[in-house]
């Protein structure tokens, strides 16, 4: 594995980052003259552009030490820098598992990337062959992984993601968005293990933080600090700062809402199997089910009808629903709504 440092686009190791007001004095008290504020009001100044607060208080939680922590404007902000960072645009290639989340092919054409799709095999999992000609291509500087998978809701076999993590002279991205609802353990923690991982995580699930717009990547140092340096002076708002501080200082909530949804998850995959409606149900590490009808289509508008709104992934996975585990009360209208449908 290269050292990550040597994967750094040249244009971003010499970039010269904005140097905001915040930079330059790092009191929390005085007379603050220096960034053009309104002097008036409780909002009317700039958030801590490094977020010390909230980084220190994830550090305690997720046994990370703080320097090894990046936070961005959602998950989609750490992919994108992730894509500018390492990728010459017009160059470079990207490499997925599809299907898969698909903001990565997003934010590969943004940025003028090569997307390579590797297809997952008949149980959504990674064939250990498909991925090996690849690495060998000097212009392929990133994979992408979401463990796990949206929209299959299944984690990949950790075996294979090391196999990946230790033979690619490439950055690898886990996406673990959903890792706080599996039975598996995160892969942030072998961040020492591999200079080359970058881990994201998020608030907007397991959380419940979704409209704060957090996302958390883990890496080592030397990564992180191009993180820091790529990204817009004030990317969070002190006030999603503070909704995050709050999270985090009621995990016994936290933990009880998780035991929640995942209960629900079970009761949810037993009672729409019994439907005749139901093709398969595929096994979810997720907060959703994705769920084989017989007519995906017919199905959702159905339930639309009926102000229940579930996802239509038929262009991805063949007659294909992707079902958010709700509420007991939310499952319960659903399950209702669905005894009650005929094709």
């Amino acid at each position: 594995m290269a050292n990550p440092e040597a994967l750094i686009r040249p244009n971003v190791i010499s970039l010269i980052p904005y140097s905001s007001a915040r930079d330059e004095f790092e009191g929390r008290e005085g007379i603050f003259l220096d960034a053009n504020e309104n002097p008036f009001g409780t909002l009317n100044r700039y958030p801590d552009p490094y977020q010390k607060e909230l980084k220190e208080k994830l550090s305690r939680i997720k046994g990370i030490p703080a320097g090894n922590i990046f936070l961005g404007n959602g998950s989609d902000e750490i992919i994108d820098l992730t894509f500018r960072i390492f990728c010459t645009p017009g160059t470079d290639k990207a490499l997925t598992f599809t299907p898969t989340y698909g903001m990565y092919d997003v934010s590969a054409s943004a940025n003028d990337v090569k997307m390579i799709r590797v297809p997952l095999n008949k149980s959504f999992q990674i064939d250990p062959d498909s991925f090996q000609p690849y690495l060998s291509d000097e212009k392929l500087k990133l994979i992408l992984i979401c463990s796990p998978n949206n929209p299959t809701g299944n984690l990949f076999k950790r075996e294979t993601i090391e196999k990946i993590t230790g033979s690619f002279n490439g950055i690898v991205l886990i996406d673990e968005a959903y890792i706080d609802f599996a039975g598996e353990k995160s892969f942030k923690d072998s961040i020492g293990s591999y200079a080359n991982l970058i881990v994201m995580q998020t608030f907007s699930k397991a959380f419940g933080l979704a409209s704060a717009r957090i996302g958390m990547a883990f890496a080592d140092s030397s990564v992180i600090k191009y993180f820091n340096k790529m990204k817009p002076p004030y990317n969070i708002s002190t006030i999603n700062q503070k909704a995050a501080l709050k999270a985090l200082d009621r995990t016994g909530l936290y933990r009880n809402r998780i035991c929640k949804i995942k209960n629900e998850r079970l009761r949810l995959t037993t009672e729409l199997n019994k439907l005749q409606l139901t093709e398969k149900i595929f096994p979810s590490e997720a907060n959703f089910l994705l769920v084989k009808v017989n007519n995906a289509k017919a199905i959702y508008n159905y339930l639309a009808e009926r102000k229940i709104i579930v996802r239509n992934r038929s262009n991805v996975v063949e007659n294909c629903l992707r079902v958010t585990v709700g509420t007991r009360s939310e499952n319960d209208k659903l399950l209702k709504a669905l005894k009650t449908f005929t094709s």
